[in-house]
């Protein structure tokens, strides 16, 4: 009989160095962090979701572009999140965004149910959803400043 084997790796650029990794202390910077990922060309008229994997020290160590959907939704699958999240090596944190091309920054409810289901897929793997923002042009919403996490 024969088994295929399960190998994992991890691949990110792990050339910069730790003193140069970005520190986020607040939901502005993490807006800040997150504009520069998006993918511009599509920013106003396709929902994409961004996972930021965070050490620590609350530095950023890398990110993913988890999904890209279409004019009014995007999916979030926990098990792709959390696969990414388990294997960066040294994840203690994450942090979600995605936009909403519409320009609304009110969250649905599918967005404040998916936000809650992360967050506690998160705490049984001691990986802590520190935020969720959604994102526009103009501004942002942070569930965690709006007390949702």
């Amino acid at each position: 009989m024969i088994l295929p084997e399960i190998t994992l790796s991890v691949n990110y650029d792990k050339k910069i160095k730790k003193s140069e990794l970005v520190k986020i202390g607040n939901s502005q910077d993490a807006y800040e962090v997150f504009k520069q990922v998006f993918d511009a060309d599509k920013f106003d008229w396709i929902e994409q979701m961004i996972l930021l994997c965070l050490n620590n020290g609350h530095k950023v160590i890398g990110f993913v572009k988890i999904s890209s959907g279409g004019m009014t939704e995007t999916s979030l699958d926990p098990k792709v999140v959390f696969v990414h999240a388990l294997h960066t090596v040294g994840c203690c944190s994450i942090m979600l965004a995605h936009n909403h091309p519409s320009g609304n920054l009110k969250p649905s409810n599918e967005d404040i149910k998916i936000t809650q289901k992360i967050r506690d897929a998160g705490k049984l793997l001691d990986i802590k959803l520190l935020d969720h923002l959604i994102l526009n042009d103009e501004g942002y919403y942070s569930f965690a400043d709006e007390g949702i996490l």
